[in-house]
């Protein structure tokens, strides 16, 4: 490596323009230089060439100078995204070599500091030193074999990880994947785009939105409706409960009781939900006695006649004391079963269940209780607990097998920012699910039990804010999803992020050390910058340094009385590749990506362009309005005839088309549906 140090005055220009000078000289006296005309003309001709290339390196150095003050924020429009077919364009920048390190160390240096100083402000921000080092850029791209080992965005608030989040978006949806967006915090200019770009790529009818602020507009999903083992349904459960302390034994109570009113629907034949998990929680006498009322006439047909005979003579003097409080016909039903050697796994569970003292019984649910409620109130409860049969609501109902079967674009809102803890439970229950699916395409693949041909998809998923959507399922995800085919690309703010949430600095570990990938924006905690920078080397950094001396001579009779010198000096010191600090000065939508292996990359990422997208809604009211006019109703649905795409039934043009916009005004409301919990 050469001292390569181009922070300084163009000096090449004085040489450039000498040689210039020279040559038209050369060309209009010749006589001049003794020159004959065609000699002039030769020589004039060597000159200008001498010329051009220094007027070459000069031009490079105003270049560096003009890019190291200010480099301005690069916005791309929608249409001229670059769709690659084996990989995903990041952005432009270029491969960080240690010669970068060597400009980045030079320019720093205290006698640069004046070529830095401008009086025009970045409207990125940040340092653009770390850019400006290197005046030729190319496309960074990801390669598509890579996306498997998953990718990590880092970069605190505002610095451009939603905008990354819709660049990549955008290409996985017009490449055709199943793609399926968590966004806690329901960022209105991603959902819009992710509702541009399915429009964009002809994909609006598998889009699917799932909006907690939306209910009346939103899908409804049935967290716990799907499931390979029903002892899936306790875990998504429980699982969302603490286990801090005395919490962790009420969470394995939790889990009994849930699993035990789980294998009881399932037996009668009621699909789980919220909604009735919550019902017979709070009263488990009544499922006690259903189930019953069906099992035991399978074992003696006279079984329940007796039991409501025993259960007629139940008054409270003979009730036992630990029955006090159920209904009568869980007294009969306990007094019954004692008498017989009747064992079935179901009916057991919910006997024992019922021998608790029911004072006791809500205390040890007490912790579930919160929960349900959470996921059992309001408009919500219908989002997460759909009635099936209830042929008037016209808002579909969707699952992640199904979903995946149809490389759908799901968009899942949790509005986190209006109720956090409501936003938490379902994000985590949606995740469990998510987790289980993965689980039973790995084992079965996509298509298990159809008679089309098996293709493996690409299932993207992004999850934004993704410290507040992990638990401990969330690992097997990321250890064994990429035999699934899931993809999952999560941004976070920093590393603290993710430990506080999982609660354990091991794990945390565990969650990042299965990313292949990693992106950096602009951090401000040290340990986060560190998990790039402790992965990259040493390297040699020259310096100059200038040196001299003066030495006197003691010999009187000598004809030098003293002698001096001046040197030039190189010096190498060891610098890490990348400090910490320059994460920390990062400007505004450019990142260091740590990719294929290890390779780091300086990017700048391209800020999507609204302003000249036709295709993006103004807002999330024109979104709601055009879904509701788009739902069926369910009575017909099946019958609808297929209709021709005209600016008066085509979303984008009635968004973009003023005059039909006019027309639909005394139809169409202007305010946005009442968000209601």
């Amino acid at each position: 490596m050469r001292l390569d140090f181009i922070l300084r005055p163009a000096v090449e220009l004085y040489s450039a323009c000498a040689a210039l000078l020279a040559a038209v000289w050369c060309v209009i006296a010749p006589q001049t230089f003794l020159l004959t005309p065609l000699s002039g003309w030769l020589l004039a001709l060597a000159l200008l060439a001498l010329s051009a290339l220094r007027l070459k390196q000069g031009v490079r150095i105003l270049r560096f100078r003009c890019r190291v003050r200010h480099l301005p924020i690069w916005t791309l429009s929608a249409s001229r995204i670059p769709q690659l077919p084996d990989s995903l364009f990041l952005g432009r920048g270029f491969r960080w070599l240690p010669t970068h390190t060597q400009r980045l160390y030079l320019c720093r240096l205290p006698q640069c500091e004046h070529w830095l100083r401008t009086d025009r402000p970045s409207a990125s921000g940040g340092d653009p030193l770390l850019h400006g080092v290197e005046l030729r850029e190319g496309r960074v791209i990801l390669p598509l074999r890579d996306r498997p080992g998953h990718t990590l965005v880092l970069g605190t608030t505002r610095v451009g990880k939603t905008r990354l989040a819709e660049l990549l978006i955008a290409q996985d949806i017009r490449r055709g994947d199943t793609v399926i967006v968590f966004d806690p915090k329901g960022d209105a200019d991603l959902l819009r785009r992710v509702w541009a770009e399915a429009h964009r790529a002809g994909r609006e009818s598998v889009f699917w939105l799932f909006h907690l602020g939306w209910p009346e507009i939103s899908a409804r999903y049935n967290a716990v409706g799907r499931f390979g083992r029903i002892s899936e349904v306790a875990s998504r459960i429980a699982g969302q409960l603490s286990t801090e302390g005395n919490s962790a034994a009420f969470r394995e109570f939790a889990w009994r009781f849930v699993n035990i009113i789980t294998r009881a629907l399932v037996a009668l034949g009621q699909r789980p939900d919220y909604a009735r998990i919550a019902r017979h929680v709070i009263n488990i006498d009544k499922l006690f006695i259903d189930y019953a009322r069906v099992f035991l006439p399978g074992h003696d047909r006279q079984a329940w006649d007796n039991v409501v005979r025993i259960a007629g003579g139940i008054t409270e003097k003979n009730t036992p004391r630990n029955l006090q409080g159920r209904d009568s016909y869980v007294v009969g039903l306990e007094q019954y079963l004692s008498t017989t050697r009747l064992h079935d796994p179901i009916l057991d569970g919910l006997r024992s269940a019922v021998r608790y003292d029911k004072t006791y019984f809500d205390k040890i649910v007490a912790s579930l209780l919160p929960l349900l409620e959470k996921l059992t109130t309001g408009k919500i409860a219908q989002l997460l607990a759909p009635d099936y049969g209830d042929l008037n609501d016209p808002r579909p109902v969707f699952d992640w097998q199904q979903a995946i079967r149809q490389r759908a674009i799901v968009y899942v809102g949790l509005d986190a920012l209006s109720d956090a803890e409501i936003a938490a439970a379902v994000g985590n229950s949606m995740f469990a699910d998510l987790v289980s699916v993965a689980g039973h395409i790995y084992k079965h693949g996509v298509m298990d039990g159809l008679p089309q041909a098996e293709e493996k998809a690409a299932i993207n998923l992004h999850c934004d804010e993704f410290s507040e959507l992990m638990g401990d399922e969330f690992i097997p995800l990321i250890n064994k999803g990429g035999g699934a085919g899931v993809q999952v690309t999560a941004y976070t703010q920093t590393l603290s992020d993710i430990e506080a949430r999982i609660g354990d600095r091991a794990k945390a570990g565990q969650v990042v050390g299965n990313f292949n990938s990693l992106i950096m924006m602009r951090v401000r905690e040290t340990a986060t910058a560190e998990l790039l920078t402790r992965q990259l080397p040493q390297v040699d950094v020259l310096s100059n340094s200038v040196s001299s001396g003066v030495t006197d001579n003691t010999d009187a009779q000598g004809n030098i009385g003293f002698s001096s010198n001046t040197q030039d000096r190189v010096n190498s010191v060891q610098m890490p590749l990348l400090e910490s600090a320059s994460l920390v000065q990062l400007p505004k939508g450019q990142a260091f990506a740590l990719l294929e292996g290890g390779q780091l990359w300086k990017l700048r990422i391209p800020l999507p362009d609204t302003a000249h997208d036709q295709l993006m809604p103004e807002n999330i009211a024109q979104i709601a309005r055009y879904m509701e006019k788009q739902y069926d109703s369910a009575p017909v649905w099946w019958n609808r005839p297929e209709t021709v795409v005209t600016a008066k039934n085509d979303p984008i043009l009635w968004l973009n088309d003023s005059e039909t916009t006019e027309k639909l005004t005394d139809d169409t409301p202007d305010t946005p549906p009442a968000r209601e919990r």
